[in-house]
């Protein structure tokens, strides 16, 4: 694919966002210095737990900006090279020591609405996620804890995904919920990384900085420069089954999943068939 118009001046921006999450880095650290000095001899703590805040955001927007850095430089090489339209998860994928990570973002009832990925493998298990509805993304969301699995263990959780994603090559997987004030909004999965590199505080470290300083706050990224599939199709296709057939959408929409998961396709592809009217269900 050719770069599109513009792609140089969304490069720039890019670096721009990542200058600013710097910039916020440096001003939530010296805050913190501030008042670690200010708590010698204080009669409390209240200093040293504001020093701690400052200190944590500092580093999420530190996570935030080589997030940023590492889209900035691959959409440069785009610009320069041409070839495949980089994707933001790549960075993400580099940062967690893999090359596969996805993300689920979910509404307040924990319905899936939107995924993003690094590549074939991981999008392939988010939806394999989606059309059985289990999986580590699913189960990060419902408890609002950190889970992994590797191995057997893989099978014995989760019997209808696990061997999935095994036949994909996986033989791990570690996903933390994605959260903001309290909230769960959905969860990064992280598939296969590094030994080295497995650290849960590591990936909820990116968690944070991705939902606090990516998704939403001062330096939000749209859609994550197309990266994202808002899952529009799906619910299209669902909402077009549920009248043919008269029944429930949900209904349709598990009828949608099924027909993916016995056809072996991308669960975006039968759904866009659905709605060109290229297939039927009923």
């Amino acid at each position: 694919m050719e770069p599109l118009a513009g792609s140089s001046t969304q490069a720039a921006l890019v670096w721009q966002r990542a200058a600013r999450a710097h910039e916020r880095a440096e001003r939530a650290m010296g805050l913190a210095r501030r008042y670690e000095s200010m708590s010698k001899g204080a009669a409390d703590d209240l200093y040293l737990r504001l020093a701690d805040i400052h200190r944590s955001t500092a580093s999420r927007h530190q996570v935030a900006a080589k997030l940023l850095e590492a889209h900035a430089r691959r959409t440069g090489q785009w610009v320069r090279d041409g070839g495949p339209r980089p994707l933001f998860m790549t960075g993400v994928a580099e940062a967690c020591g893999t090359n596969s990570v996805a993300m689920t973002l979910v509404d307040a009832a924990r319905n899936q609405l939107a995924t993003a990925s690094s590549d074939q493998p991981s999008c392939t298990a988010q939806d394999l996620e989606f059309v059985l509805g289990e999986g580590p993304g699913r189960d990060a969301v419902h408890g609002g804890l950190p889970v992994e699995a590797s191995g057997t263990t893989l099978t014995t959780r989760w019997p209808g995904y696990g061997p999935a994603v095994r036949a994909l090559g996986i033989g791990q997987v570690v996903a933390v919920p994605l959260q903001v004030s309290g909230d769960c909004i959905g969860a990064l999965a992280v598939f296969d990384p590094c030994s080295d590199r497995t650290s849960t505080a590591l990936f909820e470290q990116i968690a944070d900085a991705l939902t606090r300083s990516v998704l939403v706050g001062q330096d939000a990224v749209p859609g994550l420069f197309g990266g994202i599939d808002y899952r529009a199709v799906v619910h299209q296709a669902a909402g077009m089954v549920a009248v043919h057939l008269h029944c429930q959408v949900a209904d349709a929409l598990e009828l949608v999943k099924a027909r993916a998961f016995s056809d072996g396709r991308p669960i975006g592809d039968v759904a866009r068939d659905i709605v060109h009217g290229q297939l039927k269900l009923g």
